[in-house]
């Protein structure tokens, strides 16, 4: 129980900084208090609900590993590097995909709900 206490402290501690100091997960941090409620109104069911926020958390989660990745890079070195290059450029790659998912599944969204409604 103990090391799930600190894990969760851990957590939080990178959550703070995070929060404090990275624009990308700030902003995204923004989208989903937005799509919170908006994904309710489009939604159809629970199943899709979770379906709109869980993109979005997928997306944070993907931004929380690359900020990571960058992280662990600077911390062994801030000259240029071929490899640390390519592993900094695969986090953006990352986070670009998981970008792509979530316009395409509140696309796919949307335009059901735009069909749905009364004409």
């Amino acid at each position: 129980m103990e090391r799930l206490v600190n894990a969760f402290f851990n957590s939080m501690r990178a959550f703070r900084v995070l929060a404090r100091n990275e624009k990308a997960f700030q902003q995204e941090l923004v989208l989903l208090l937005l799509a919170l409620p908006i994904a309710w109104f489009i939604a159809p069911s629970w199943p899709r609900y979770l379906l709109l926020i869980g993109a979005i958390l997928l997306l944070i989660l993907v931004e929380v590993l690359n900020t990571g990745i960058e992280a662990t890079c600077d911390a062994i070195s801030r000259e240029f590097n071929v490899e640390i290059q390519l592993a900094k450029d695969c986090g953006s790659l990352a986070v670009l995909i998981s970008v792509i998912i979530v316009a395409g599944v509140w696309a796919v969204a949307i335009i059901e709900w735009i069909q749905a409604m009364p004409a």
